[in-house]
């Protein structure tokens, strides 16, 4: 572990920041994006002719600034722990940059994670309900609790969809419907096209970005935004 770097991350972030560096040290890495969980090979998806967009008109937003072109992706799966450590981050660029820039959400569930896709499943359930980030927020407040497991999780996110007030009869079709299945399968063609192999792996419109710090994932924004 490189305490020097860690000791300018902590010295320029804030607080939250600092929750996020804390975690990432708890896993072991030794950079800001070393933490990433990569699969033993690609998901086994039939790409269409039009995979490989960062961003479609109907990818989810976390932010929405209609009159900003500048779009922070970020391709991620609930159960990697890379992911939700680097959540805080996420979060801390939405609070800085939140109006000016549009944050998007791409599925990609790993195969190695046995309730990845369940819990992809669950935040799509719940944002067809208008209920995008508690859902979001949720899976990876409680990621240690159902993470790393080989015992399906569909009873947790139910659960889950109950204590944010859901229709539990709409959450349940759209959870076991093909047809979300079909839209977490469409992000990880998406992804697949465009070489994402690990979580989380980010882009800044159509430009991959690999930062080493946060200063870098700012510098980055600042440039985008510049460039108009």
């Amino acid at each position: 572990m490189n305490m020097k770097g860690f000791g300018a991350i902590l010295t320029n972030t804030r607080v939250l920041l600092t929750v996020f560096v804390i975690a990432v040290a708890t896993i072991g890495t030794a950079v800001f994006l070393s933490v990433r969980d990569t699969d033993s090979g690609s998901p086994t998806i039939e790409l269409d002719g039009t995979a490989g967009q960062t961003v479609r008109e109907n990818s989810h937003r976390l932010n929405a600034v209609p009159d900003s072109d500048v779009y922070f992706v970020e391709f991620l799966d609930f159960e990697c722990e890379g992911c939700r450590a680097l959540y805080p981050a996420v979060e801390q660029l939405r609070a800085e940059y939140g109006d000016r820039v549009n944050f998007v959400l791409r599925y990609f569930p790993l195969r190695s994670h046995f309730n990845a896709e369940r819990a992809a499943r669950a935040v799509e359930a719940a944002a067809q309900q208008g209920q995008l980030e508690p859902m979001y927020r949720k899976m990876y407040e409680t990621q240690a609790e159902w993470g790393e497991q080989q015992i399906p999780a569909d009873g947790v996110f139910r659960g889950f969809a109950q204590q944010l007030g859901l229709d539990m009869s709409a959450f349940d079709a759209t959870y076991n419907d093909p047809a979300t299945l079909e839209r977490i399968q469409l992000d990880i063609a998406d992804g697949t096209a465009l070489g994402v192999q690990g979580t989380p792996t980010f882009f800044i419109n159509d430009e991959r970005i690999q930062p080493r710090s946060y200063d870098d994932l700012t510098t980055a924004l600042d440039q985008a935004l510049e460039r108009g």
